[in-house]
This record gives C-alpha cells, sequence and structure tokens, in this order.
C-alpha cells in the first residue's frame, strides 16, 4: 500500500475499528497513537518491521494487494490547480462535440464507415489534462514526451487538432474516407493512430489491443538504452500510454509489467481509462477491474495510483463518520456500477444511496440533478491533475493510474453506460441537443441539427488559452518527424571481405551473418548505432563472442561474477552494453527492435537494428507486432535464422519454418530474401542499409538464415543487381549430347539440392540445364505485378516485360525447389510464359536428418530430377518411360500420400 493511500485510510477513518476484538482494538489504537505522535513515516517504519516477523513461514501472513476503492491522493495532499478550470471545461466540451459530430456526420452519410464516439466520450478529460499541463512535445532542445493512444479515442486528438489549426472541417468531414479524400485535396482522417497514412501526425499505431501497451514499456527502456550509451539525452523525457481497462485483458498488454518494475522505469506513466466496458458489456460484471489491476501491478512492482473519485465525493467522505460509503464501495461490483452510470440522479438516490439511512443521510441535501453529477475521477479536471502530478513524482518504479469514468459522458439516455454504447454511432436530434445542454456548448439547434463544427474565434479567451498551454508545452502533439542525421554505411569490402574468396568453403549463413555483424560494430560511424537484439539464442546463433565485443545491456551493469568469466566467451552485461538480451519474449524482442527501428522519427537518432531468432517464431507468433512496425515505417533488419522446414532438423513440428516467406509477402514494405551464399547475404545486407540509412526509404528486411554447412560460392560482381532483384543466374551445366534443357530454380538451403540435380541430370539423363539462385521470390513478384498493371492501364503504350519474364523467357520447363510451402515459388507462375513446377514443404514438419526430410518432402535432388524429366516428357521433349527408369533408379519410397497429408 503506498503513502497516500495509508495516510488517507488512517485520516478518514481513525475513529473506525476493523474489529469488536478488544485487542485487536488496542492494537489499532496503538497504531493511530504512534501516527498522530510520530507522523506517517514512523508508523510506516514500524510496520515494516513488523512485516518482517509476520511474513516468517511459521506466521504465514502475507500484504493484501489492494486497497479500499478511494483515491490514492487524498484531499490534503492535492497540489493547487494550476490552469484555468473554466476554459479547461470549456475546451475539453468543444473537443466532445467536434469527435462527436465528426463521426455521426460520416454515419449519416455513409452508414458504413464506423467510429467510436464512447471510449473519447470517457477519456477526453484524462487526454485534456494531459495535453494542457503535461504532455511535452519535441523541439530543439528537449526530445519531448512519447505518448500512446488509446485507439478509438483517435476522433478526439482529431477535434483537438482542429481546434489547433492543424487540421481543417474539410479534413474532419473525411473522417475514415481516405481514398475519397485523395482527390480533393485533404488529410482523409484514419480509424485509429497509423503513422503510414499520416506520416506528419501519427507516431505510433495503437489500433491492435496490447500492441501499445507493450510498445510503451520497451520504448521506456530504449530510451534509458541510448541515454545509458550515451547516444541521446533522454534522461528527462516520460513515456505515457493511455489505454482501455479492456485492453488490459491482452497478454501483449500485461507480458512485460515486470520488466518495467525490474528495470525501474520511472520514466513510464500509463493510465488506465477505467470506464468499466468493453465492445459487449463490463469488463468485470461479476467483480472490480480496479481491483483486479491494482492487485496485478502492485504484485508486479508498479505504483498504482487509483482516481476513482471526483471533487464531489470529498464532502461525502468527509461528512461518512459511519464508513458507510466505504462498506457500500467495498461491496459493489462493476456490472451495478455500470448500471449506476446509464441511469439518472433520482434512480442513483433510491438504489445507491438508499441501501440504508446512513447513505441516505449523505446525499440529504442534494438535489437529485446533484447526485447525476457527482463525477467519477475521470472525469474531474482537478483531481486528475493530481493523480499525473504524483505520478511524476514517483522514483524508481513505473506508474499506473487508474482512473474510473463512464463509458459514454455525457450521451445520456443515446449512450452513457449502456451495454450498445460501444457501436453507438448516430444519435437523433433530442438526444444531440441534450448533449449540447450537459456541456453547456455555444450552439443554437440549427448548429446542433446540422452537426456543425464549432471553433471558437481566433483571439477569444478559450482559443489563446489553448495554444498558450501547448506553447509553454513545446508545441503541438501528436507529431511525427522524419529528420535525423544520416549515417553513413561502410563498403562491403570492410564487413564482408572474407565473402570474397570463399570458394568452396563449407559455412552457415548464420556464421557468415554473424561475421559480418561484428565487423559492422568495429565501424566508427555506423557501428555504435548497430542494435544487436536476441530472444535468449545468442549462443545458438554462434554470437557468444559479441559479449565480449560490444556487452550485453544491463541497466544495473553486472553485480555478480558469471560462472564462465575466465572464457574468452564469457557472459558480460553492462551498463552502457550493445546488446538487447531479451530473454524468452520473442514479442519483447520484436518491440525492442521496432523501437530502434524508429528512432529515427521518434528520436531523431538513426539506429540499425538486428534481431536474430528462430524464423519460425517471427511472423507466425509475433506477426501483429510486425505489422504495427510496417505501419510505423520501422527500418531495420529481421533475420529468421534455422529457417526453412528441413534445414533444423531434429526440433520438429513447432520448431521447422516452412511458411514465413509467404507471410513476410504479406506486409507492403517488408522486402523479404532467402539467400543461398554469404556473398549474396552481403550485397542484401549492403542494399538494405543503404536504403534505410543514407537513402531514407520506410522499408524493413526479413532475411532468412540457415545454421547447415555447405560449400560457399563467391559472387561474381555482376550478379550483385539480379541479388537485389531476386534472381540471377548462378551456373549452366550442358552435357555433351543434350537432348532437352530445363531450367532449375532454387534459394537457401536447397540450392545445393539443386546444383547436385542439375549435375545427375547432365551425367545419367543428358539435359542441360540453367540453375538460377532466387533470393526473393515476394521482390520478383512484385515487380512483375507492377508491369502488369503499367500494361494493364496504358494499352496503346509499348507492353514492358517484367524482370522474371526476362529471366525464364521461353517456354523452357521451370522447376522450382523451395524449402517453404509451394505457395511461395508459385508467386512468380502467373507472370512466365514456360510450364511451371514447384517442389515445397507443404504439410507439418517431423524430426529426422535433412536428408530424411527432403526425401520425405520430395524435395531432394532425386525428386528434382523427376520433376524435371517430368516436366519435359509433358512438353514432348523425352519419352514418358525415361521419367519412370529415373524413378526405379533412384529407388524412391513413393507413400500413397502427399506429404502434406501425413
Amino acid at each position: 500500500m503506498s503513502y497516500d493511500q495509508t495516510t488517507s485510510n488512517l485520516q478518514s477513518n481513525g475513529n473506525q475499528l476493523l474489529s469488536d476484538d478488544e485487542e485487536i482494538a488496542e492494537w489499532q489504537q496503538a497504531l493511530l497513537a504512534l501516527f498522530n505522535h510520530a507522523g506517517s513515516g514512523r508508523a510506516r517504519e514500524v510496520l515494516d518491521g513488523l512485516v518482517t516477523i509476520a511474513r516468517d513461514p511459521a506466521i504465514g501472513w502475507r500484504s493484501p494487494l489492494n486497497s479500499p476503492y478511494e483515491n490514492t491522493v487524498t484531499v490534503d495532499r492535492q497540489p493547487p490547480f494550476p490552469g484555468d478550470l473554466d476554459l479547461e471545461e470549456q475546451l475539453v466540451a468543444i473537443m466532445r462535440w467536434n469527435a462527436l459530430a465528426m463521426v455521426v456526420r460520416a454515419n449519416q452519410t455513409y452508414g458504413e464507415l464506423g467510429g467510436h464516439i464512447a471510449s473519447y466520450a470517457s477519456a477526453a478529460d484524462l487526454f485534456e489534462v494531459g495535453f494542457n499541463h503535461f504532455f511535452r512535445a519535441r523541439d530543439e532542445n528537449f526530445g519531448g514526451d512519447i505518448l500512446f493512444y488509446q485507439p478509438h479515442s483517435a476522433p478526439g486528438v482529431y477535434a483537438r487538432a482542429f481546434l489547433e489549426g492543424r487540421l481543417d472541417a474539410s479534413d474532419l468531414s473525411h473522417y475514415r474516407q481516405e481514398v475519397a479524400a485523395l482527390g480533393k485535396g485533404v488529410t482523409g482522417l484514419c480509424s485509429y493512430p497509423h503513422p503510414w497514412l499520416m506520416p506528419d501526425f501519427w507516431q505510433f499505431p495503437t489500433g491492435s489491443m496490447g500492441i501499445g501497451p507493450i510498445s510503451s514499456i520497451y520504448q521506456a527502456r530504449f530510451m534509458r538504452y541510448l541515454n545509458h550509451r550515451g547516444l541521446a539525452d533522454t534522461a528527462k523525457q516520460k513515456v505515457w500510454g493511455v489505454f482501455g481497462d479492456g485492453e488490459m485483458d491482452e497478454p501483449e498488454s500485461m507480458s512485460a509489467l515486470t520488466l518495467a518494475a525490474r528495470e525501474k522505469l520511472d520514466n513510464l506513466v500509463w493510465v488506465v481509462n477505467c470506464n468499466l466496458q468493453r465492445l459487449d458489456g463490463p469488463v468485470r460484471g461479476n467483480g472490480r477491474i480496479i481491483d483486479e489491476l491494482e492487485s496485478l501491478f502492485v504484485g508486479a512492482g508498479w505504483r498504482v495510483i487509483k482516481l476513482v473519485w471526483g471533487s464531489d465525493w470529498d464532502g461525502l467522505f468527509a461528512g461518512d463518520n459511519q464508513g458507510a460509503l466505504r462498506e457500500a464501495f467495498s461491496n459493489i461490483v462493476d456490472g451495478q456500477l455500470q448500471t449506476f452510470a446509464a441511469n439518472d440522479g433520482r434512480f442513483n438516490r433510491e438504489r445507491f444511496f438508499g441501501q440504508n439511512e446512513a447513505l441516505s443521510s449523505l446525499v440529504a441535501g442534494l438535489t437529485d440533478d446533484q447526485i447525476d453529477r457527482l463525477k467519477r475521477g475521470g472525469h474531474d479536471l482537478v483531481k486528475i491533475y493530481s493523480a499525473y502530478h504524483a505520478a511524476l513524482e514517483t522514483d524508481g518504479a513505473p506508474t499506473v493510474i487508474l482512473a474510473q469514468t463512464k463509458k459514454g459522458f455525457g450521451m445520456g439516455k443515446s449512450g452513457q453506460g449502456k451495454m450498445t454504447t460501444h457501436q453507438q454511432k448516430k444519435l437523433d436530434t433530442d438526444a444531440l441537443l441534450e448533449f449540447r445542454d450537459h456541456f453547456r456548448l455555444p450552439l443554437t439547434d440549427q448548429q446542433v441539427a446540422d452537426l456543425a463544427f464549432y471553433k471558437p474565434a481566433a483571439g477569444s479567451r478559450v482559443s489563446d488559452y489553448l495554444h498558450d498551454r501547448r506553447a509553454a508545452l513545446g508545441g503541438y502533439m501528436p507529431q511525427r518527424s522524419n529528420l535525423a542525421p544520416m549515417v553513413s554505411v561502410p563498403s562491403r569490402s570492410v564487413y564482408a571481405g572474407f565473402t570474397e574468396d570463399q570458394s568452396g568453403k563449407p559455412m552457415s549463413t548464420t556464421m557468415g551473418f554473424v561475421r559480418m555483424l561484428a565487423g559492422l560494430l568495429k565501424d566508427k560511424n555506423l557501428g555504435p548505432r548497430v542494435v544487436p537484439i536476441v530472444a535468449d539464442e545468442a549462443r545458438t546463433f554462434g554470437m557468444a563472442n559479441l559479449f565480449k565485443q560490444v556487452g550485453i545491456y544491463a541497466s544495473a551493469g553486472q553485480k555478480y561474477e558469471p560462472e564462465d568469466i575466465g572464457s574468452i566467451l564469457s557472459y558480460r552485461e553492462a551498463l552502457d552494453g550493445q546488446i538487447l538480451e531479451e530473454g524468452i519474449s520473442e514479442a519483447g524482442a520484436l518491440s525492442s527492435w521496432t523501437a530502434a527501428a524508429t528512432s529515427y522519427s521518434v528520436h531523431g537518432l538513426r539506429m540499425l537494428p538486428f534481431y536474430i531468432y528462430y524464423s519460425m517464431f517471427g511472423f507466425q507468433r509475433v506477426g501483429d507486432l510486425i505489422w504495427a512496425a510496417a505501419d510505423q515505417r520501422a527500418r531495420g533488419f529481421l533475420l529468421g535464422a534455422t529457417s526453412g522446414r528441413t534445414t533444423l532438423g531434429g526440433e520438429g513440428l513447432q520448431h521447422q519454418d516452412g511458411h514465413s516467406h509467404v507471410m513476410a509477402a504479406t506486409v507492403p514494405n517488408c522486402r523479404a530474401y532467402d539467400p543461398a551464399f554469404t556473398g549474396e547475404l552481403a550485397v542484401i545486407l549492403d542494399h538494405g542499409m543503404r536504403r534505410m540509412m543514407e537513402q531514407d526509404v520506410d522499408e524493413f528486411y526479413y532475411i532468412t538464415l540457415m545454421n547447415e554447412n555447405y560449400a560457399q560460392r563467391p559472387l561474381h560482381e555482376d550478379a550483385a543487381e539480379g541479388v537485389v532483384k531476386g534472381m540471377y543466374r548462378l551456373e549452366t551445366q550442358v552435357p555433351d549430347s543434350t537432348v532437352a534443357t530445363v531450367r532449375l530454380l532454387g534459394s537457401g538451403s536447397l540450392l545445393p539440392e539443386v546444383l547436385r540435380a542439375a549435375e545427375r541430370l547432365a551425367e545419367d539423363w543428358q539435359v542441360a540445364s540453367e540453375v538460377w539462385s532466387v533470393t526473393s521470390y515476394p521482390e520478383l513478384a512484385r515487380q512483375a505485378q507492377s508491369v502488369e498493371r503499367e500494361n494493364r492501364l496504358h494499352p496503346m503504350q509499348e507492353l514492358k516485360t517484367s524482370y522474371v519474364a526476362e529471366c525464364l523467357e521461353g517456354k523452357k520447363p521451370v522447376v522450382a525447389t523451395t524449402d517453404y510451402v509451394r505457395a511461395l515459388p508459385e508467386m512468380i507462375a502467373a507472370h512466365i510464359e514456360a510450364p511451371f513446377t514447384a517442389l515445397g514443404t507443404d504439410g507439418f514438419g517431423r524430426s529426422d536428418t535433412r536428408a530424411a526430410l527432403r526425401e520425405f518432402f520430395e524435395i531432394d535432388a532425386d525428386h528434382i530430377v523427376v520433376a524435371s524429366l517430368q516436366a519435359l516428357a509433358v512438353c514432348g521433349d523425352i519419352e514418358r518411360s525415361i521419367v519412370q527408369t529415373a524413378i526405379e533408379k533412384s529407388d524412391m519410397n513413393i507413400a500413397d500420400e502427399s506429404p502434406w497429408l501425413r
């Protein structure tokens, strides 16, 4: 229990005994006497001493994690409110109206557009106190506070930007009409925060529930990382997150709470808008979500500030000598609180205060209207200011403010506290007039009926106040900047020179990458900006040598002597460590990667993150976070190691990735590559780094790496362009007497199988072949699709030819072999004339040797030979009997069922 909670309980209940037991009463009186005589500090010291005994296993006492259902910051500890309360209430009322009008207008015109009114109606005051007093913008002298917005409250943020002059009425009129807005020269306002769609406005995408909370934690930790490494002065910056109570059910919301406490992130403040409702009804109808969250956050090590009741309740609590209010609130559940929110003052007088005589007497002097206007804490600007002020005074721990509000506050019978309020998008004229009257808006009946946007005149007191408050806090928010000093990229020879003379030397592409990464870290310009990230797999990927070279970031340094201190690869943690070792948390590691990959826009500092992980645990496991990173215009590298269905032989089904490249291809600004050789990898890294670090291209790279050692081939310089485009011809096999020709496509670790197949085709069947290394089917397909569109929409111009069609021109059969599902190579099938056969690893993975797995999935050299001969036979180039002979010669074990059915 916090200091404020302890003080509140003692002061307001000092004359109440918790039990009729005489002995307990004496202990209570002794504690109260100590408090009155020596103060709260001494009382806490004594209690701490008693706790050391009480927690002895023989006694087994444990402190409860919940405090009474009251405000943490007591009346006597409230700081003076520094603003003009009347003007601020006018402003928040105007923003509520404009947000409501924006949504209702859109849905009156186009009923299918959707939108949300009720969430911002509940959170408006929470946002406005922040905007007027706490949320500091980035300027030339200060990095600014970071703010993550509750996504359903986006209309309210647009409404504020309208009053600030950053959006105009035509923009608000195109809420959720982004395509239509393009042709009219106005800003189409997206449904939720989307930096991709509004790159000068939103900083963080939070529309997928849970993404904002985990991202805010790792953003706060990344700011400490930058500060401790001496790259940026972020010591005074704060990360604020305004989230919903229902959103706290998402596993991402809860997964990193202990990290925030363990790292002592007192630069992090969450405001959980506890309006007690989800989309369909109460968050916890039969319980209390505020109590549940308090227990959770206290147990995780956060400071909890409860903001439950508004200022009008202070007098009621002060006059409650019998503890009737506390008793009533200890028994009430959220489902009932929702019912009270949905009804008027008379209903609340009868149903809540009418429970007993003590409660009734508390409101005997209040009218029904006064009871109706008793505010919950999240709607009282003074109480909100007090809670935020207390949060900023917290040292050594993150803070969460649990602010109770009413969903649809002010929407009256049309929405306040209703089960259907989240879906409420249309209000009739009577409801709109009621809304106007409730908030005392300066609108005529006609303006209300017309849903006219309202903006105070320039130079008016309320307008000047709005702009003055933001000027005092550094400028307007949200606002996204793309300005960051360029960082030069070294030449490939600096970090990848070893790839130029590797002919025949066995190496895995994973080891090749680690050598390149080590080289990049040594570069004086780029090296300090490189952020290696792992999810507890550094040793698996051969990165242990980096422990000594750059260290693992630890905010507390290293307080112990590691067991392997005498080893050249010993574990080393350091305050200025460069590696982010995130433990077993793919979601956490990806959140760290995103923070680093967007540092150029958030902090004006270009960073280059490399997150290496088991490829199966990327797009499949944290694909939503990757999509959010794409929305946020992330720049960096994702390295899917141990990739492919058959390279990780012994690990089995859940570790064997056969589909990540298909999933990566769905992300528009993700460039996905599957290199076979370290030389190809070096070209891709060089290309990506220059695009992202020097040319300001908003894209990121997914590169798959293999743990299989096989003979490497040096890359000819003239092949580099093809590597980047997606394919290049590696070699040609021409037997002395050629009977037919086939083109073989291979990628990643299966390219050696394709090369072996080419040799057998030539030696055993006199079939010539072109072997192509395909580094990226998605890149080939995208370029071909663009050419196809160009030809379709410009029928009178000369037809263009795609790169893949140029490479594979004519009708010679093509056989593509991949360690991924067939859908990956089939991306290019429609863009070439030639007959196309795809061999892949559709189905579930399993454990065995690489050779056994490749035979099982029918992608080894023998199957490539048979597929090639079959393709030639279908074309009439050879006899079908040759295919049968090849099958018999290879002694294939042909199962009755296809691999993907087994």
